[in-house]
């Protein structure tokens, strides 16, 4: 019995860093709620890091994660 092998196309993944906005409008919803999630680990398709002795957040959103998990992709442009 000959194993059969799936071929699948992948898109062209540069390891982007998709802008929160983009996201959010991808999935409908508001940008703040999506800051949220990353914030509170509960959205896995990104990263927020605090900045050091301050408030802010950084996001790092690779586009390779956020297809695996909301199935949205957007190559880079320009």
């Amino acid at each position: 019995m000959n194993p059969s092998k799936v071929y699948i196309d992948l898109p062209p993944f540069t390891g982007r860093n998709v802008p929160i906005a983009e996201i959010a409008k991808a999935m409908r919803k508001d940008a703040q709620y999506v800051r949220l999630g990353l914030q509170q680990g509960i959205f896995r398709f990104g990263y927020a890091l605090k900045q050091e002795n301050s408030s802010e957040f950084n996001y790092y959103c690779p586009d390779r994660k956020v297809w695996e998990e909301i199935g949205y992709f957007q190559p880079e442009t320009g």
